[in-house]
């Protein structure tokens, strides 16, 4: 049985600064976008509702993140692990259509 999955598409880099930089706050907005909301509804309203932001902030900005991810990764190579940064890198080339 073989374990190994093959890697068919090395992560794309994005070669103009528009596009590095789009990459850059998708994969920045993934990583900490939660933790603005959370900081955010704090300042406005309350600490308990920042909890609560806190929370729907992990399920939705991970629904976002899986969804990114499982539109613009090839089907081949979405079992390996990638981080938001790469997911984020994928979208922009692929499907921002960054570097045609």
């Amino acid at each position: 049985m073989k374990t190994d999955i093959p890697l068919l598409e090395p992560t794309p880099e994005p070669t103009k600064p528009l596009c590095r930089t789009a990459a850059w706050l998708l994969g920045w907005l993934f990583s900490y976008g939660t933790y603005l909301l959370a900081v955010a509804v704090w300042l406005l309203y309350d600490w308990f509702y920042a909890i609560g932001a806190l929370l729907f902030g992990f399920v939705a900005f991970g629904i976002l993140r899986a969804k990114i991810r499982n539109i613009s990764i090839p089907p081949a190579q979405q079992e390996y692990q990638y981080t938001d940064q790469a997911i984020a890198k994928w979208f922009v080339v692929r499907r921002m259509l960054c570097d045609l």
